[in-house]
């Protein structure tokens, strides 16, 4: 590896000026541009010229592919979310919340699906109708489930769903209960 970075460099030094190579009284040899008591000139070959040709970039045989989707294909889908139903209130603590999505026809290959709250993005792109979400906060939300390629092209909407997020508090009485006392 040593050998290859002197090669390098003297290579770089030829293309400026001559090359001095010396020996110190260590025994070392020393390359330099610069003369040196004792130095010697180092006579580069031709052969230590290396030079690449790179070959021209040879074209490649592309037919062109038809677009997977058709506006006729984009406005076939149908979606409705089937649960929760329109103004429901769900009662989780834990903010969980199932959505079924109903799509008809069947998904095409290439073709997913994808929830979104309130606007955002909840889901990754996935097959199947069915979405398991955690931790939605408490309060109104609306979801709404698209059908989506890969590159995020959106070819199909359900209409929007309003639903209510419960959560139960611990909320004490600031007044406490009057006592009732006996005689």
């Amino acid at each position: 590896m040593r050998h290859l970075w002197i090669m390098l460099a003297l290579i770089a030094m030829s293309a400026h000026g001559a090359i001095y190579k010396w020996v110190d009284k260590d025994g070392k040899v020393h390359y330099s541009d610069e003369p040196h008591p004792n130095a010697e000139v180092v006579q580069l070959n031709e052969n230590t010229q290396n030079s690449v040709t790179i070959p021209a970039p040879k074209p490649l045989n592309i037919t062109p592919v038809a677009a997977p989707t058709t506006t006729e294909q984009q406005s076939r889908y149908q979606l409705s979310i089937t649960s929760p139903q329109q103004q429901a209130t769900i009662r989780s603590n834990a903010g969980d919340l199932t959505v079924a999505v109903n799509v008809e026809p069947q998904l095409a290959s290439g073709h997913h699906l994808q929830l979104f709250i309130d606007g955002v993005a909840a889901t990754e792109l996935q097959a199947a109708g069915i979405f398991q979400l955690h931790d939605i906060d408490r309060g109104e939300h609306q979801i709404e489930a698209k059908v989506v390629l890969q590159n995020g092209k959106v070819l199909a909407s359900s209409s929007a769903t309003t639903f209510f997020m419960h959560q139960a508090g611990l909320i004490q009485p600031v007044f406490p209960a009057p006592s009732v006392k006996k005689n």
